[in-house]
């Protein structure tokens, strides 16, 4: 796609940038979930006007297209693909801006043709998660293990002691990290603030937490962890676990433009013990969910469901 877009292309790309996220940190927050090195957003002067910033980061992208040209074809993938604009809805003179967004995309689409990058992109990804899937059932020793972290969980799920229970979990969480080659971090404190564990994937830095608890993860939850989270460098983002899932109240009010987390309960985690899908293709598949739709909790059924991914 970033090979075919035109002047007038890279014109349109920015103006749907600017359209379709009407903050700043919304705008921060899609881009660092399309870049693959979210850390190029450190160039840029976000104190400065954001049609300045959208112009500025589309402008360093194509000045090497050989280098960013997966980021470009992400980030024009991601905004194609785009049509609820309810975070503007509610912004004053709303409605106008909806259809100035909605605008901004078609004119987008029309002018770097998608359609036939958008099938390859979606046969790449599909072909890379058969892959992952192949080695896990080629490789004895990973299914061995896999099946091993399998059985330790449920033991957990039969066990009543709920304290020995959350730190059980962590450390079945790291050694899942540490089969699928995530460089994991045990957990560890930060200035006072507990975090459970933390990995690495394709450049960006996770930081994990995980409540096995009775009631539903609210708002409150969510909140302190989303927190700690943008407390980090840029090119970090959270995922949380909870077994038991989340309140629909959390994660609407973690869902605007902006996030810094993803979300995944226990039937997630099953279905990476079960070999239904590994782990890696699990957290990117979310993750690209919610930089198109700004939903951080797509669960594995809905996955199979939608077809999504």
């Amino acid at each position: 796609m970033a090979k075919q877009i035109s002047p007038a292309g890279v014109m349109a790309l920015k103006e749907a940038l600017c359209s379709v996220y009407w903050y700043k940190l919304e705008l921060r927050g899609f881009l660092q979930l399309c870049l693959s090195n979210p850390s190029i957003l450190n160039k840029f002067n976000w104190e400065n006007y954001k049609r300045q910033i959208a112009s500025d980061v589309v402008d360093f992208l194509f000045q090497n297209p050989e280098k960013h040209i997966g980021d470009l074809t992400k980030i024009c993938f991601e905004i194609c693909k785009l049509n609820d604009f309810s975070n503007l809805k509610q912004l004053e003179d709303g409605t106008q801006k909806v259809e100035k967004a909605r605008s901004a995309v078609e004119r987008l689409k029309q002018l770097v043709e998608p359609h036939q990058d958008l099938a390859k992109e979606q046969d790449d990804i599909k072909k890379r998660q058969n892959q992952a899937a192949q080695k896990i059932k080629e490789n004895k020793a990973v299914r061995e293990k896999l099946d091993s972290i399998k059985n330790k969980y449920m033991a957990l799920v039969s066990s009543e002691n709920a304290q020995s229970r959350g730190f059980e979990l962590e450390k079945t969480m790291y050694e899942l990290f540490d089969l699928f080659d995530l460089d994991p971090k045990a957990s560890f404190k930060n200035l006072g603030e507990q975090i459970d564990g933390a990995f690495s994937l394709e450049g960006t830095e996770y930081l994990f937490e995980a409540k096995w608890q009775k009631n539903l993860v609210n708002k409150a939850d969510l909140a302190v962890f989303s927190d700690k989270v943008k407390t980090k460098l840029e090119n970090t983002l959270g995922i949380f676990l909870s077994i038991n899932g989340f309140s629909q109240d959390g994660v609407s009010a973690h869902q605007a433009g902006g996030a810094a987390i993803i979300l995944m309960d226990g039937g997630d985690l099953m279905a990476v013990l079960e070999e239904r899908i590994d782990f890696t293709s699990l957290l990117l598949r979310k993750k690209r969910h919610a930089a198109q739709t700004d939903g951080i909790y797509l669960n594995y059924y809905q996955m199979v469901a939608t077809g999504n991914g």
